[in-house]
């Protein structure tokens, strides 16, 4: 008698990670459901407060079950407070569209500029600085992504290229070698940055053909993951960092400090000491953007800085993010 393997019993094929994309969850009533909270549909404000839900089924299953303060599906849920009218907040909070250059170029620091790649996510973060970006006619990657490369050629001060969105992982494969062909004439770029949250909410997305790009860029590699709690990973996770890392690029990852998913101490260790499990270095936390929709996630500044003693005084140094605010118009990131 022919037995199957322990191998074969025990594993199964790796789903095809665009697959997994249109199988989202894109209603927030069937989101309640699926984590057994339809008891709760009631509170959901109407039209997802004007901000669609898409949350991938694999980052619902890391979800407690029947817990309505489950940080993960914080992060996701519309809730009525997106509604509410906030001074101080804004549909533009960091000052981006001041700082378009070229379609999808966003230029703000010196020797670096942030391409907009795409305006899809995997997941949409109730918390984005970007959810009233108008996408539809900043997106670098249309036309060969030739008017957005067209002005870095120009500006021989660029070294840093970084890859922004909406999520740049949401673009097929083929898409980016466009971009990687695009900067092959373009020496004064010697590094690439990717700013992406689908290792974590979607880790199929480091599939083959992504690794082999990646690996086979010239240039250095830097992968800014985004992650706010330790339950966002699981060993899929930790697989798409170990294949992000083995492919050369240096792996790093930024929070945002959220009211009642991450504003304590002992989860913010927590999530380093997960973060470097993974092979992922703490990089920053950041204070809120004020973003309209978003004020119910602000923690204040003089809360911010007693975490930060808090996790200096029981973290390694390599392991404290750096907190820090983007503000408007300013040269870098400002610490606090």
């Amino acid at each position: 008698m022919i037995t199957a393997s322990p191998t074969s019993r025990l594993s199964s094929p790796v789903r095809d990670w665009r697959e997994l994309w249109r199988e989202a969850i894109t209603d927030a009533g069937e989101l309640l459901r699926t984590v057994g909270l339809g008891q709760h549909a009631e509170r959901l404000p109407p039209g997802d407060a004007g901000f669609a839900l898409r949350v991938p089924r694999g980052f619902a299953a890391r979800m407690r079950h029947g817990d309505p303060r489950d940080p993960l599906l914080l992060q996701v849920l519309p809730q009525l407070a997106e509604l509410d009218e906030a001074p101080g907040y804004a549909t533009d909070a960091v000052g981006d569209l001041a700082a378009r250059e070229a379609r999808g170029v966003l230029h703000k620091y010196r020797g670096r500029a942030l391409l907009i790649a795409s305006g899809s996510c995997a997941v949409n973060c109730r918390y984005c600085f970007r959810r009233h970006f108008p996408y539809g006619a900043e997106i670098a990657a249309a036309g060969q992504w030739r008017q957005a490369l067209d002005h870095v050629r120009r500006d021989a001060t660029i070294s840093e290229l970084i890859l922004s969105g909406g999520d740049p992982l949401s673009l097929a494969t083929a898409k980016l070698e466009e971009l990687a062909r695009g900067l092959a004439d373009i020496p004064h770029v010697t590094r690439l940055r990717i700013h992406t949250r689908l290792p974590v909410v979607l880790p199929e997305r480091i599939d083959d053909a992504f690794a082999a790009w990646l690996a086979a860029l010239p240039q250095q590699k830097v992968v800014v993951l985004h992650a706010n709690h330790a339950n966002e990973f699981d060993a899929a996770v930790d697989a798409a960092c170990a294949r992000l890392r083995e492919a050369g690029a240096t792996v790093l990852n930024q929070s945002v400090l959220l009211r009642g998913i991450n504003d304590d101490a002992d989860t913010l260790a927590a999530l380093s000491e997960r973060l470097f499990a993974a092979g992922v270095l703490p990089y920053y936390l950041h204070q809120l953007d004020r973003v309209q929709g978003a004020a119910h996630f602000e923690v204040d500044d003089d809360a911010a800085l007693a975490l930060m003693g808090a996790l200096r005084e029981r973290l390694p140094g390599y392991l404290v993010p750096k907190l820090v605010r983007e503000v408007a118009g300013d040269a870098a990131k400002r610490p606090l």
